[in-house]
């Protein structure tokens, strides 16, 4: 059995409002985004592995912090898995000495307090009998989902996409699934800016929903803030035939 706990669900910050990061049981994240920094150190220091979805600022950008903060306390480098465009934008814009140190060089190369680990989509990583799979999603930069599965039972998340019919054919494959975790980032008037921004909105999700032949539970996250009630009413609005619920900070999953 895995555990899965919500450090962050919001699609940005504020009060009691934490960006995308999840904990899988005490040693995977899954994205870094501000609800890592609620972890203790000692929580912190147990991250072996971290799992990114894409290379938005939201969504990464507790990993240099958690580097910095626990990597001396460590005997061994953090492992971040991402598409080879991600782990190039991370190299080139962020671990560039300018914006932030080079962790991959320090306290030297063979010993460093960063690895990072290319992924595909498609391809599972296995770690102590669980398997991590990057699901495909269409975002404005190369991004994946994640299945996430103890082999008792699944979760899908999508990362931050709008509709992507590969992502639907790839859980329709899944015969363990038990809950999926996707974004609503717009109300319905901004479908404008989430077609710009390839996000969902609640009448595209509702019309996407569908192709999902599988049973599973549904919670939304990513809600931009000081908007998620009136997201939350259109989804319930027009989503039939199941009942989606919001995604909470601190939610704990077990499956």
């Amino acid at each position: 059995m895995m555990q899965l706990r919500v450090l962050g669900c919001s699609g940005g910050i504020g009060a009691g409002l934490r960006t995308t990061a999840m904990l899988l049981d005490q040693d995977i994240l899954i994205d870094a985004g501000t609800g890592v920094g609620d972890l203790t150190l000692e929580a912190m220091s147990r991250i072996d592995h971290v799992f990114l979805t894409h290379s938005h600022l939201d969504h990464v950008t507790s990993l240099p912090f958690l580097l910095d903060s626990v990597g001396a306390m460590r005997d061994r480098p953090v492992t971040v898995y991402a598409l080879p465009e991600t782990i190039a934008t991370l190299r080139e814009h962020l671990f560039n000495w300018k914006l932030w140190p080079d962790f991959t060089q320090i306290p030297n190369p063979d010993h460093p307090f960063l690895r990072f680990k290319v992924i595909h989509t498609g391809q599972p990583v296995e770690l102590d009998g669980r398997r991590i799979t990057a699901l495909p999603a269409r975002h404005v930069v190369p991004a994946v989902g994640y299945l996430l599965d103890s082999g008792e039972s699944s979760l899908a998340f999508s990362g931050d996409t709008i509709d992507c019919p590969e992502f639907w054919d790839a859980l329709n494959q899944v015969e363990n699934l038990r809950h999926l975790i996707i974004e609503v980032s717009f109300a319905d008037e901004e479908n404008g800016i989430a077609h710009a921004s390839r996000h969902y909105y609640p009448s595209l999700l509702a019309e996407q929903l569908p192709r999902l032949l599988k049973q599973a539970e549904i919670y939304i996250t990513h809600l931009g803030p000081g908007d998620q009630p009136r997201i939350m009413a259109e989804i319930l609005a027009k989503v039939h035939g199941t009942a989606p619920r919001m995604l909470a900070h601190g939610q704990l999953f077990e499956f």
